[in-house]
């Protein structure tokens, strides 16, 4: 068997993605969420000349009865003349995607949750809990010092298999190499009163918490919306934390990464807890993708780089997320194999890793 039939067979993990939504959008809410862009201004035009807009439009299409290529006037009358139940259960099941960790944290109201997800899609799903959520909930029930004790509580009891920090939205990645003092992090919940988190004292504690609970811990890295400096989303600023987490032998996973995506090899490669992926830039990058792909794995050891899609909001993104994963891949093997690189025995071993055996070893799936 070639590698390209190999691994479209292959069932995939996604160690990192959101619901679908619960009803159809509009238009601008489609485009908007093709780019997690904050909306269309008529300045540049429609997103659906993009590379993602491409992409939807020539692998999406088909799926729902329409020619490759159709024009994004037909694919959205189409797309609403279906029930949303019917797009989101299509492109779902055509992703293979057997297995969604889902952060649930970030607009529930607005997104099925996981459970609804697997049921919708006949996947499993595990919970990832978002770090900055939790601590949102519990600010205005609890007193500063019973908040350490409640975050402690509800990590160590928690059927999570991992948690996530955006830090990167919030106070950026620099998080220092030190553990906060009890004492600083009630401090600075004392002084926050309510609302959205961005203290760095009481996110860095948050984090080594999380650790603490062998709780895997997901960062975003690189590029999202326009919420983030992304200057300050260079993974490379976690180097003092990962070297004080080392020894704690709790993996670190470096989501996305574009366009850091070399810088996080590198962290991959010299820290033996960090892991990485490409996230929702494969599907953003659509036909470039393999381009990108091959440059995130330059130097990473190979048992060290996870597939998720960071699928949020359109179901046609898991489908995308998922189709050209598996087509970078199967193109960087290909280009091993042609180049004598690695036999076609372990061609196919890399492939099984990075679509599913790499995210069950590190979060004991």
């Amino acid at each position: 068997m070639g590698i390209l039939p190999f691994v479209a067979e292959l069932g995939l993990v996604d160690h990192h993605c959101h619901g679908v939504l619960r009803a159809d959008s509009t238009r601008a809410e489609f485009e908007s969420l093709l780019l997690e862009a904050d909306g269309i201004s008529g300045l540049g035009g429609t997103f659906f000349d993009s590379a993602v807009g491409f992409a939807v439009r020539r692998w999406c299409a088909p799926l729902l009865d329409l020619p490759r290529h159709a024009s994004a006037e037909e694919y959205l009358e189409r797309r609403n003349s279906l029930h949303i139940t019917e797009v989101s259960r299509t492109f779902l099941m055509a992703s293979g995607i057997h297995t969604f960790l889902v952060d649930g944290g970030f607009q529930p109201e607005r997104l099925l949750s996981g459970q609804e997800l697997a049921a919708l899609s006949g996947a499993g799903s595990r919970e990832v809990v978002r770090l900055e959520s939790l601590a949102e909930s519990l600010r205005s029930l609890v007193s500063p010092s019973s908040l350490l004790s409640e975050v402690r509580a509800r990590l160590a009891s928690s059927s999570a298999v991992g948690a996530k920090s955006v830090a990167a939205y919030r106070c950026g990645l620099a998080l220092p190499g030190a553990r906060p003092a009890d004492s600083d992090v009630v401090a600075a919940v004392s002084a926050w009163e309510t609302g959205r988190l961005t203290d760095p004292v009481v996110i860095t504690w948050l984090a080594f918490e999380a650790l603490d609970a062998g709780l895997p811990l997901q960062f975003h890295v690189g590029y999202g919306d326009s919420d983030l400096d992304l200057h300050r989303c260079d993974p490379s600023l976690l180097t003092p934390f990962l070297r004080a987490t080392a020894g704690m032998g709790v993996p670190v996973l470096l989501l996305h990464n574009y366009p850091f995506h070399r810088q996080a090899g590198y962290l991959a490669q010299v820290f033996p807890h960090v892991f990485c992926d490409l996230g929702l830039a494969t599907h953003g990058l659509g036909h470039q993708a393999s381009r990108v792909f091959a440059e995130a794995l330059e130097i990473v050891p190979y048992g060290k780089f996870l597939f998720s899609s960071d699928a949020f909001g359109l179901p046609e993104l898991y489908y995308l997320g998922a189709l050209l994963f598996r087509q970078a891949l199967s193109d960087f093997l290909a280009d091993g194999l042609r180049r004598d690189a690695f036999p076609e025995e372990d061609a196919h071993r890399i492939a099984r890793m990075m679509a599913s055996e790499n995210a069950a070893r590190v979060y004991r799936l």
